[in-house]
């Protein structure tokens, strides 16, 4: 089906957050595999899934990791995304992905990169104005 010009697509997103000994907390982010951007694991809708569930599967496959998605959205962010012969205007709702473990090997292992970050260095680190804001946000939620 042809989308309609400048129509807002929708995608789903993983913000996976793990907390350390000391109590403070760290975000993953993945490299996107055409221009390498620091991003988090995101995707579009899975048919037959929930939006938080195929923002868990996107985390498990780009990032090879699992854990608890909360069901309620926490925030979301509107981007540009490059396609093969255009741009189209994305909305993405994110999810928190509580994870409690990280695979040794997973679907997209070869074609990203996948670090641990502390929130402030994370929200530095991503191009998306939108999304560094709710990285900073939710991380003013989860602290307090």
């Amino acid at each position: 089906m042809k989308r309609a010009p400048g129509e807002i697509r929708a995608q789903i997103a993983a913000m996976p957050i793990r907390r350390l000994a000391d109590g403070s907390m760290e975000i993953l982010l993945v490299t996107s595999r055409t221009t390498h951007r620091w991003i988090v694991p995101k995707g579009w809708p899975i048919k037959g899934l929930t939006a938080p569930e195929a923002a868990a599967r996107e985390a498990f496959e780009e990032a090879g990791v699992v854990g608890r998605i909360v069901p309620e959205p926490a925030g979301s962010y509107i981007y540009w995304k490059r396609m093969s012969d255009h741009f189209a205007l994305c909305e993405v709702t994110l999810y928190l992905l509580e994870v409690e473990r990280q695979l040794p090997s997973w679907a997209e292992q070869g074609q990203r990169q996948v670090q641990w970050f502390q929130p402030d260095d994370a929200a530095d680190l991503v191009d998306e104005p939108e999304l560094a804001t709710a990285i900073r946000n939710l991380t003013s939620v989860l602290v307090s």
